[in-house]
This record gives structure tokens, C-alpha cells and sequence, in this order.
């Protein structure tokens, strides 16, 4: 089959477009003959071997999937050959066919594309659970949302108004992608570029700051987020963009009696206790979805030979919503 090798750690040009045995499923398993593949910061951390796990070589990437079921291993039960699924599968989605625990797998329903179903498993659970779980988000609090029309920012948005926020603040770099995060439903849009954007930010809300922020970037972002965040709030950190160190300082959380979590989707995976939020989240989403009530945007489609410059998109912040992989 032809996949994307990694032998190297590095830029997007260490893709190779290559061929490799295809896989076969084990004990629990199948075999998923992928139809789209999503694109996340997680694939190019791992390529550039900084994520929150050391990756090994040579790997192919791609930890999200959706497709049809080409083969099941022993002991699987309750699937069968030619269901449409999707599945976070940790790694070697960017392929024709990747394995996929069995015992995870979402249900595409016939109305759902398999390109709009690949932008759920990662980072719809990810928006989600970070503003139900994580956040805790009450009715009538405001959030911030960094990156608003990324992959994750541009569902957190609107998820944000769903869960019943009061006040959502959105900030991207562009005027244009600003213009997708009201059509969303922010209430407050603000350029991260322009010098000073955490007072904007607390202007917006009265001078008290906002009560949830989700932060993705990184660098000196954490720092300049707790400018804006008020008394008693709660910055939930997802992700690190920029893929720089960040310092939070801890005497300005206990004067704000302030909270700093981290998020990292694989441990809802890795853990029973958590396991089972999984299957309760994406029940909510998928009938948010099937009502109308929320948006999935693919900001891009590239073949999957062409992977490199989907990443190299994604780094150059040149894309807005999802972005997926073609075989």
C-alpha cells in the first residue's frame, strides 16, 4: 500500500510518499481502508519528535481516520466488514489502510461524509472535552478561544455557545479568519498579532477578564493569557503551536486564585475511568451535527502523496478548519 514514512526527524519535507506492507490486524483489531485522514499539530510534533511522547523510527503519522472496514482480527465482535467508521488510531493514518482498535470505533452514519467524519475524533472530543471536562464551563461564563478558525477553535466556538457560555472571545491572525470566528458566533474578535490584545480582551469583559481560556500556542501566550483571565478562572492548556517552552508564573494564580490544567486526549483513551466520557461526548456532538446545530469546516483536501504541503500549511498558519489526507 502507499503511505507517508517518516526515516528522519524534521520539516514537512521528511514525508516520504512510499510503499509498505500492508498491515494486518491483530487480537481486537481491524483493518480500515481510510478515506480521509485528518491532518493535526500533533503529527508535525510528533515528525519533529517534540510531542508529549518520544516517537520512534521509522513511523508513519496520523492519528485520525475515517473509512470503511476492509478486515477484522480475532476476537472482535459487533463489527463487520464494510462498516463505515472512524477511529483515533495513535498513528499510521496518513495510509490506504491503517489499523484501528475495534473496541473504539465511532459509527459513520450514511449521512455523514467520511471527510466531515475525520474532523471528529480528535479534535471535536478535543474542543469538547476540554470545555465540558477540563473547563468545566457554566452557563453564562465567558471564554477565550485562541486560533478560533483552526481545526479545534473553529468547533470550541461554537461549542462554547452550545454548552451556553456568555460571552465568547475569539482571536486568530487575520482579518479574515476573524471574520469566520463571528460567523461562528464570537462576540469579541481580536487579532493575536497586534501589541496589547489582552487588554482588548479585558475590555471586552467589563476590566474583570474572562472565566475560561483554552491555550494552544504556547511560548509567551500563557503568560499573556493570564492578563485577561479573571479572578478564580481557568486556562486549560491543549497543545503548544509554536512549539516553544512556556513559564507560568505562580504567584499571580494564587493572588487570582486561578487554575492552570493540562489536556491530552490519549489518556481518556489510555484510562478505564476516563474511557467512558469518550462515548458520551461524541454522542452529544453527533447530535449536535445531525440537528444542524454545528458546523464542521474542511479548510483543505490534499492527495496523500501531497502530505508535505499539507504540513507545511498547517505550520505557515496559510489554512483555516480542518485539513485532511486523501488516499
Amino acid at each position: 500500500m502507499k503511505a507517508i514514512l517518516v526515516r528522519e526527524f524534521g520539516g514537512p519535507e521528511v514525508l516520504e510518499y512510499a510503499e509498505v506492507e500492508r498491515p494486518t490486524p491483530g487480537e481486537g483489531e481491524v483493518l480500515v481502508e481510510v478515506r480521509a485522514a485528518g491532518v493535526n499539530y500533533a503529527d508535525a510534533m510528533r515528525r519533529r519528535n517534540r510531542y508529549l511522547a518520544l516517537q520512534s523510527l521509522p513511523f508513519i503519522p496520523g492519528s485520525e481516520v475515517a473509512g470503511v472496514v476492509a478486515e477484522t482480527g480475532p476476537a472482535v465482535g459487533d463489527v463487520s466488514v464494510g462498516d463505515r467508521v472512524a477511529a483515533l488510531v495513535g498513528e499510521g493514518g496518513y495510509a490506504e489502510y491503517a489499523l484501528a482498535p475495534a473496541r473504539g470505533l465511532i459509527p459513520v452514519p450514511e449521512g455523514l461524509g467520511f471527510d466531515e467524519a475525520a474532523a471528529i475524533p480528535l479534535q471535536g472530543l478535543t474542543a469538547y472535552l476540554v470545555l465540558r471536562d477540563s473547563a468545566r464551563l457554566a452557563e453564562g461564563e465567558s471564554v477565550l478561544v485562541h486560533a478560533a478558525a483552526g481545526g479545534v477553535g473553529y468547533l470550541a466556538v461554537q461549542m462554547a455557545r452550545l454548552l451556553g457560555a456568555g460571552t465568547v472571545v475569539a482571536t486568530a491572525s487575520t482579518g479574515e479568519k476573524l471574520e469566520v470566528a463571528r460567523s461562528l458566533g464570537a462576540d469579541v474578535l481580536v487579532d493575536y498579532t497586534e501589541e496589547g490584545w489582552p487588554e482588548r480582551v479585558r475590555e471586552a469583559t467589563g476590566g474583570r477578564g474572562v472565566d475560561v481560556i483554552l491555550e494552544m500556542v504556547g511560548g509567551d501566550f500563557p503568560r499573556q493569557n493570564l492578563r485577561c483571565l479573571a479572578p478564580g478562572g481557568r486556562m486549560v492548556v491543549y497543545g503548544s503551536a509554536s512549539g516553544e517552552r512556556s513559564e507560568v508564573p505562580l504567584f499571580e494564580l494564587m493572588r487570582g486564585q486561578q487554575t492552570v490544567s493540562g489536556f491530552w486526549l490519549a489518556r481518556y483513551l489510555s484510562e478505564p475511568r476516563l474511557r467512558g466520557r469518550i462515548g458520551e461526548a461524541l454522542r452529544e456532538i453527533l447530535s449536535w451535527l445531525s440537528a444542524g446545530e454545528l458546523r464542521l469546516n474542511i479548510g483543505g483536501r490534499y492527495p496523500l502523496s501531497e502530505a508535505a504541503r499539507a504540513h507545511a500549511d498547517l505550520e505557515g498558519r496559510r489554512t483555516t478548519g480542518k485539513l485532511l489526507l486523501m488516499p
